[in-house]
């Protein structure tokens, strides 16, 4: 496994509703992050804001955090919201003050950044007790959709990862390509 990232010629993919939603929901990442209206979060590999633009309305800030600049534009073209803020960024190196996010969420990205640098940057930004809500494509799928099955993580690898950085799993599940973790930050 090694840290690549979604190639932009096929950003198109990125906005199919009935794509995206069959493998994780709108209400899924929500109710993962559990906001309220006055939070501040990250989108970690936001890409053109798909996602982004479900939590939006439900939280006072959103960080778009995505390490290509094609993406942000591709996401300014369609319409940011105003409370989303795009910020170019490795999830390893992130450019937030000690426990500036109420929480952060990745969809169909963990594998692209899963090292314990980068949990531990996680660690780092989040507030304690702030929640991380992660859902990625299962090292358990058959590989039919997403990335090949040797680049992505079960589920109990991105716990084992997130937990020997002092995050507390409070829930995990194994779907049939994917898998869902949501985490509170130490």
């Amino acid at each position: 496994m090694g840290f690549h990232t979604f190639d932009v010629e096929k950003a198109d993919r990125l906005e199919r509703p009935d794509v995206r939603y069959r493998w994780v929901s709108a209400e899924e990442v929500i109710g993962g992050l559990d906001p309220s209206s006055d939070d501040v979060v990250a989108d970690l590999g936001s890409g053109t804001g798909f996602y982004t633009n479900d939590v939006a309305p439900h939280v006072g800030a959103v960080y778009g955090v995505d390490v290509q600049d094609e993406m942000h534009a591709l996401y300014r073209e369609k319409g940011v919201p105003e409370n989303v803020e795009l910020v170019v960024s490795d999830v390893a190196d992130l450019p937030f003050d000690d426990d500036a996010l109420d929480g952060a969420f990745s969809t169909m990205t963990y594998h692209e950044f899963a090292t314990p640098e980068s949990v531990a940057e996680l660690a780092r930004v989040i507030r304690p007790d702030g929640r991380l809500a992660v859902f990625d494509w299962s090292a358990d799928g058959d590989g039919d959709d997403g990335p090949p099955v040797g680049e992505r993580y079960a589920a109990s690898d991105a716990v084992e990862m997130l937990e020997g950085t002092g995050f507390d799993v409070e829930f995990e599940s194994t779907r049939t390509e994917t898998f869902a973790v949501v985490a509170r930050s130490p």
